[in-house]
């Protein structure tokens, strides 16, 4: 594959599992920036990166960056989004990809009118495994979905300084893993959810820290997410049709599944990819989509979900205090 200019904004944990996954798949990192030129050239001399920058401006205006790659918090994706847009860069932003969804549609209209691809960092859409349940659950082999469930359980230590549950920085379970659940959700769903029933306990902060959450679409089929973030459950996944089920453990970078059949009770066992390179097959179609094309199903899946978390948000009466 053809190498691309990739500026990493940002320069946390995750941007550090982005940094090898570009080594490995693009050979290179050409730009970096971080809120301080120290932290900017730590990270260059890191991952032998070409440039390093201590503001997001002064890299936005290097003509010669194609991707820029968002690792920031939540609540400044929107802002670093629309300007990289504007400076005619291709977006890779890690999720949750904006904090509702009149930001992603002013995003969406930007990049369209500058024909650029945004894409946001939600590694089940491009595992190797999710592609191949989603060939089996489309093929009709096991019936039509019925019910959806997913569960994530994230016990964070218990620290109101934590952006996990700073209500300024857009934390939240909601936000931080809940796109996941989300997103699973639609993956499989044939239509966007268009009936949203929930509710949410809260911590100390005023960040929902456990919720229950129902959707169903127009289709008829349901999905049932159970959320929580300072107790540990399953990152487990079912997709339910009418003549068996897949099943998933650790969904967000999942590289195994089984599919129980109904009629006899026998299984099956899907396997592909590997958990270790989730960041890599996130590389890979991003590189592809800047390429050759192809991001739109995927975005649509992206819309549709931050529709859906806007309009739960909604429900609960929680609007982040810069929105």
């Amino acid at each position: 594959m053809k190498k691309l200019n990739w500026g990493m904004l940002g320069t946390g944990w995750i941007a550090h599992e982005m940094g090898e996954a570009l080594k490995r798949v693009n050979g290179e990192i050409y730009a970096c920036c971080a809120t301080s030129m120290e932290s900017a050239e730590k990270y260059a001399e890191e991952f032998d990166v070409k440039n390093a920058y201590g503001s997001a401006d002064e890299m936005f205006d290097d003509e010669n960056i194609d991707i820029v790659y968002i690792a920031t918090p939540h609540n400044s994706h929107y802002e670093f989004l629309m300007k990289a847009l504007q400076s005619g860069k291709h977006v890779f932003c890690e999720k949750a990809i904006t904090v509702n969804d009149t930001q992603l549609e002013e995003a969406v209209k930007l990049a369209k009118k500058k024909n650029l691809v945004i894409c946001d960092g939600m590694t089940l859409y491009h595992m190797p495994v999710f592609k191949k349940m989603k060939e089996i659950v489309d093929s009709g082999k096991l019936g039509p979905v019925k019910m959806i469930q997913v569960n994530f359980g994230s016990c964070k230590e218990y620290d109101v300084t934590n952006r996990f549950f700073s209500k300024e920085l857009a934390g939240g379970a909601l936000l931080d893993i809940g796109v996941y659940a989300t997103s699973f959700s639609r993956f499989f769903m044939k239509s966007k959810p268009n009936s949203i029933l929930t509710t949410a306990n809260y911590f100390e902060t005023g960040v929902d820290e456990t919720s229950g959450i129902i959707l169903r679409n127009p289709d008829g089929q349901m999905a049932v997410m159970a959320l929580t973030m300072r107790a540990k459950q399953p990152k487990r996944g079912v997709v339910a049709c009418e003549d068996g089920f897949i099943e998933i453990y650790n969904y967000p970078r999942g590289d195994k599944a089984t599919i129980v059949y109904t009629n006899d009770g026998h299984t099956e066992t899907i396997e592909a990819g590997e958990a270790a390179y989730a960041l890599d097959y996130e590389v890979e179609d991003m590189q592809n989509y800047v390429l050759n094309g192809g991001s739109e199903e995927y975005l649509t899946y992206s819309r549709d979900v931050m529709s859906v978390l806007t309009d739960i948000r909604k429900q609960w009466g929680m609007i982040y205090p810069f929105e």
